[in-house]
């Protein structure tokens, strides 16, 4: 992309979050993410151009320094900085507007610093030569996949009951969704194929803000709520269809919706418990949570049904690594909030210890590495102060800062995204490193599916949320014990989906020998 020759037509509208903007180039397999500021401020920027860089760099560096190492390369997209001419930010800004869910248009468009992050586009991948049916990409923010066992803990309730599940009904309760999603994320997290099959279809149900999947770039299927232009589930399984016209006791293509969907959820399944493009013969770990504490109260799946396989994830899986990095989150909130005290009284009394910014000759950043890094630079310091943190608090300030940036981790990766790419191909060899196919494991004949598997939206989290997140926290649990788990009255029920109770109930015939 060459600066002077940017024009705003060859991009359109591709998605937005709470921080920031993406468009997508027409023709080529890139996306830029752009800054987004309160609207009130859209006429005083609130940061200066070497703020927005900076704040931009931030993030590359934590993807590529930080979360890479944890999560695995493989997995990762850091993407870079690129500087963008200001006429045509503001120009493709204009183009934009209309497109955007009005819900989001509390915050503008950064068109005052002209910095942007560069990425590939992980909905229309370049695997191989184009096929006759585009690319398949399915988006799932899995949330966090664990119960809390720390001391600190002070409500039994979140030793049972998961965050995700309890927070679906205080978001019910506020007028945030009409009606509470099924998912739960301890049951995709547990590597066992019926719970993680029953998992997906309730995300399928209701995705909210969950659940994407995209075809040749194009959202086809997402909550109702979040886009305008999100289909119905009929509409998707004339998209799926031609995916999975091959497998067993199979007419032509007369295929069942049951079927379609089965099939996909399958082949979505072995992406999430493959290596990722790696062999896959890599060591199954046994659920090191403990059986008590693998389950969450509010799942509806019958633990009963469970017949065979591990209560474990393949030791170098996506879902795996990121369960993993989650973990660092040893205290909870709870025992973090006191650490953060500790941090920010020494702050006060040291702030230059927190991290500062000077500007070189040039105008470019350069960020002093202070001894707390708390706003960075996130580099191989960063990563060995969280590395290295002692089992034990000796009350020093050293100690608090390494729980600390353990929690930032993890909540980045409570937040992040997976993105599974399906590409169909009717080649028998096996794909470039990092392409693994998956066989149509329903049938020896074709087509195959070769995938790619990514992790997005790696941010790192502000230091000084970490007391709004601790009011959070108290808000859903008060919620919830409140109302003992059930929803408002008036609530749509959470059963008018797309499965029968009988078909949430069976999971027996989803699954087949590998």
């Amino acid at each position: 992309m060459e600066p002077d020759k940017m024009d705003e037509n060859e991009w359109k509208y591709h998605g937005e979050g709470n921080k920031s903007l993406v468009v997508s180039h027409v023709q080529l397999s890139r996306v830029l993410r752009l800054l987004k500021y309160p609207a009130e401020d859209s006429e005083n920027p609130p940061q200066t151009v070497e703020q927005a860089f900076r704040q931009i760099q931030n993030i590359v560096d934590f993807s590529s320094n930080v979360m890479s190492s944890l999560l695995g390369e493989k997995f990762i997209h850091s993407g870079e900085v690129v500087k963008l001419p200001l006429e045509f930010v503001r120009q493709l800004s204009i183009k934009v507007q209309h497109q955007r869910p009005a819900w989001r248009c509390d915050k503008v468009m950064d068109i005052y610093s002209g910095c942007a992050l560069c990425l590939p586009n992980l909905t229309s991948p370049v695997l191989h030569q184009p096929t006759h049916t585009p690319p398949l990409c399915i988006e799932i923010k899995p949330k966090c996949g664990f119960l809390p066992s720390s001391k600190h803990v002070s409500k039994d309730i979140k030793t049972k009951v998961c965050r995700f599940c309890m927070h679906q009904h205080y978001k019910v309760a506020n007028g945030k969704w009409k009606r509470p999603s099924l998912y739960c994320p301890l049951d995709l997290f547990s590597g066992n194929r019926q719970r993680m099959h029953f998992a997906i279809r309730h995300l399928i149900e209701e995705p909210q803000n969950n659940f994407k999947i995209f075809k040749g770039g194009q959202c086809i299927y997402s909550s109702k709520e979040v886009s305008d232009d999100s289909m119905d589930l009929n509409s998707l399984l004339h998209h799926l269809r031609p995916y999975f016209l091959y497998g067993n006791n199979r007419i032509n293509s007369h295929m069942t919706s049951k079927a379609v969907l089965n099939d996909f959820i399958q082949v979505l399944v072995n992406a999430l418990l493959s290596a990722g493009g790696a062999d896959d013969g890599g060591e199954v770990l046994t659920d090191t949570r403990g059986e008590g504490r693998s389950f969450c109260e509010a799942s509806l799946f019958n633990k009963e049904r469970i017949h065979n396989g591990p209560q474990g994830l393949p030791g170098d899986s996506v879902l795996f690594r990121i369960l993993q990095t989650q973990m660092l989150d040893t205290l909870d909130i709870e025992g973090l909030y006191p650490l953060y005290r500790r941090v920010e009284q020494h702050l006060q009394d040291f702030p230059k210890e927190r991290g500062t910014t000077v500007w070189s000759p040039a105008s470019l950043p350069v960020c002093v590495r202070a001894r707390l890094q708390m706003e960075g630079p996130y580099d191989e310091a960063f990563l060995e102060k969280l590395q290295k943190c002692p089992t034990e608090d000796d009350g020093s300030v050293e100690y608090a800062v390494a729980k600390v940036h353990q929690y930032r981790v993890a909540m980045t990766a409570k937040d992040c995204s997976i993105m599974v790419a399906l590409v169909p191909s009717s080649e028998e060899e096996e794909d470039d490193e990092g392409q693994r196919r998956i066989r149509d494991f329903l049938s020896s004949r074709p087509p195959a599916l070769s995938y790619s598997v990514s992790i997005l939206d790696l941010d790192p989290k502000p230091f000084d949320s970490i007391p709004s997140q601790l009011r959070l926290d108290q808000k859903i649990v008060s919620c919830y014990l409140r109302t003992g788990g059930a929803l408002p009255k008036g609530s749509p029920s959470p059963h008018s989906g797309i499965f029968t109770a009988a078909e949430r109930e069976d999971c027996t015939l989803l699954f087949h020998p590998m």
